[in-house]
């Protein structure tokens, strides 16, 4: 083995044996194995339940909703049911193939169990479509059923999707070609994605490794880093390329038939928040713009002593910042530490997902890249998946998934149907994780120096998840437009992506060549298109709600709580009065948006 093969072997080893032995989920709470019986009875008995609900219940809600209330809130009860098992079969095979995303034996299966699910899914179609078929008349009168009116969140979530409902023969075709269309794009671009090698320095590796380079404390391993990024991103070009440009058609052609006025529509839709309000969120941070990431990304090319700096230069780490590797018990303290400060319940419910083995921490082969939180379905629990490499920022992403994990755990009070929450307000309880794990290593920061570390960082990830994700979203947003004139090539989505971002990051950083390729790699832009800006609207959300915690005498936990514990049942209007919050009002992002502005104002006079 050459010298350097055997250096490179040396530091991961360390960079292994620093971080402690990182945990594997335990997925057995929802099923023993792949090939379990359990699996195999779950998936024949789920199509049949599904099979005599329809024969049960199609062509007679309107008639329930008339003479037989207690019969419609038996057969909601029932869907209920029937929605959890789906659920937990999908949700497990989704975390099984996250985790063995290139195994055949597991794609296989992953594949199988989509198919079973949507051809049972099929038989439950008509319920939701035949339900907001019910006269407004008829629907009124029967909500004064004490058992129907439990389901009014629900109720009226459904309803505002009535507009844009089509024939129900219609619906059963797109959903049952999903799995061939849309799904299948998915996961072509998820399995070549962690198919890819990297080659850095002669080492090949995997995506998540490399992209951790990019906050290596050597300029040269950066570049390296990049380069290799660059080179894999381009030479699968036209994979991406072919992937992207059939998923804007897909969601063109559902949205004409559907009848959404603009591109993003549908996402608002699901996400319960107006077009305007987005509108004003996008709008503020584009103005914002010179005042936050320009203004910090000119400050730290001169800590790094540069007049610009390279893209790769971008989350470099400040000169003195504490390289080293942080544990995995460490990092679980710290985040641990920093929830129990705010309530004890907080700290509680996330020690669960460590003493119950809920986390998948290792960066390994084959693994889905980045990170998440799977709330799977209300009668089992959430999972947490991550790729931990022991830097500050994966301490950061840890109490990041653990705020989702905790609120996921608190909504799933309200069953199946009202649990999820909606985009926007899905990312309050993570952010806020994270604002108080910076806080708590704030309040120990006994230098300087390593106060102005902390302040760069917060203000960096901030700038990730506000400026960043607006800009994403003004990617996508000219993406789909543009194809909506016809099919991009690899050069004009390249050109697309490099217009949004010299916008945002501003002229401090040069966007050197193959930086171009960067947009492949995202995965919002394949499962989730238009998800970017919730990113953005939970930080300025937090950055206010924070301030009313700081400003609080008491009571605000308890508050918090009920704001999480609502789940889908609440428009984010009643969520956030309590809190003297309107996210309606223009003067709400910019007091979110100062939060930033104001810890990049205390890194000025640090530096001076």
């Amino acid at each position: 083995m050459p010298s350097a093969e055997i250096a490179r072997a040396a530091d991961a080893q360390e960079t292994s044996s620093s971080m402690g032995e990182l945990p594997n989920w335990d997925l057995t709470d929802l099923y023993p194995a792949l090939d379990s019986p359990e699996v195999k009875d779950d998936l024949k008995g789920a199509e049949e339940k599904a099979k005599t609900f329809e024969t049960a219940y199609k062509g007679r809600l309107e008639e329930l909703a008339t003479s037989n209330v207690e019969g419609l809130v038996t057969a909601i009860r029932a869907y209920e049911a029937l929605e959890d098992g789906l659920g937990r079969l999908i949700s497990y095979a989704g975390l099984v193939y996250a985790g063995s995303t290139t195994d055949p034996q597991v794609q296989k299966f992953y594949g199988d169990v989509q198919e079973r699910i949507t051809a049972a899914s099929t038989h439950l179609l008509f319920f939701t479509l035949e339900f907001n078929r019910i006269s407004d008349e008829t629907l009124d009168q029967a909500m004064k059923n004490e058992g129907l009116a439990h389901y009014r969140p629900w109720i009226e979530d459904l309803r505002k999707d009535k507009p844009y409902q089509l024939e129900d023969r219609v619906e059963q075709l797109f959903h049952e070609k999903s799995i061939t269309g849309r799904g299948a794009w998915n996961r072509l671009f998820d399995e070549t994605m962690a198919s890819l090698s990297f080659e850095v320095e002669g080492n090949e590796q995997t995506l998540e490794p490399t992209l951790n380079l990019l906050q290596s404390s050597e300029p040269e391993k950066r570049e390296a880093a990049f380069k290799a990024l660059t080179t894999t991103f381009g030479e699968n070009l036209r994979t991406f390329s072919l992937i992207t440009n059939t998923l804007a058609k897909d969601k063109e052609i559902s949205d004409r038939w559907r009848g959404f006025e603009d591109i993003a529509d549908s996402r608002h839709l699901a996400n319960r928040v107006e077009r305007d309000v987005v509108d004003a969120l996008v709008s503020s941070v584009h103005d914002a713009y010179p005042r936050l990431s320009h203004r910090y990304y000119k400050m730290k090319a001169r800590w790094l002593g540069f007049e610009t700096l390279n893209a790769w230069d971008r989350n470099a780490p400040l000169p003195k910042s504490d390289n080293r590797i942080i544990s995995w018990e460490d990092a679980k303290t710290t985040v641990l530490e920093a929830y129990g400060g705010f309530s004890g319940d907080m700290a509680e419910i996330a020690g669960r997902f460590f003493d119950k083995n809920w986390i998948d921490a290792p960066a390994r082969p084959g693994k889905a890249p980045g990170a998440f939180a799977h709330p799977t379905v209300p009668s089992a629990h959430p999972y947490v998946l991550l790729n931990y490499q022991g830097k500050t920022r994966d301490v950061m992403t840890l109490a990041h998934e653990l705020g989702h994990g905790v609120h996921q755990v608190l909504a799933a009070e309200n069953g199946p149907l009202m649990a999820p929450t909606p985009l926007t307000l899905a990312e309050t309880a993570s952010v806020f994780g994270e604002m108080l794990t910076f806080k708590a290593l704030l309040a120990k920061a006994d230098t300087v120096n390593a106060r102005k570390i902390l302040l760069a960082s917060k203000a960096e990830d901030m700038i990730n998840t506000v400026v960043r994700q607006i800009a994403f979203y003004s990617f996508e947003r000219k993406l789909h437009e543009e194809r909506q004139k016809g099919e991009l090539t690899s050069n004009q989505i390249g050109d697309l992506w490099m217009s949004v971002q010299a916008d945002s990051l501003g002229p401090a950083i040069r966007l050197n060549e193959g930086y171009e390729t960067f947009w492949t790699y995202i995965p919002h832009f394949i499962h989730s298109p238009f998800y970017v800006y919730a990113y953005a609207f939970g930080d300025c959300l937090v950055n206010s709600l924070y301030a009313v915690y700081e400003e609080a005498e008491s009571g605000f936990q308890e508050k918090y709580f009920d704001l999480l514990r609502a789940g889908g049942t609440k428009h984010h209007s009643e969520l956030l009065a309590p809190f003297g919050l309107n996210a309606s009002d223009p003067a709400f992002w910019k007091k979110g948006l100062s939060v930033i502005e104001r810890i990049i104002d205390e890194l000025e006079d640090l530096d001076s």
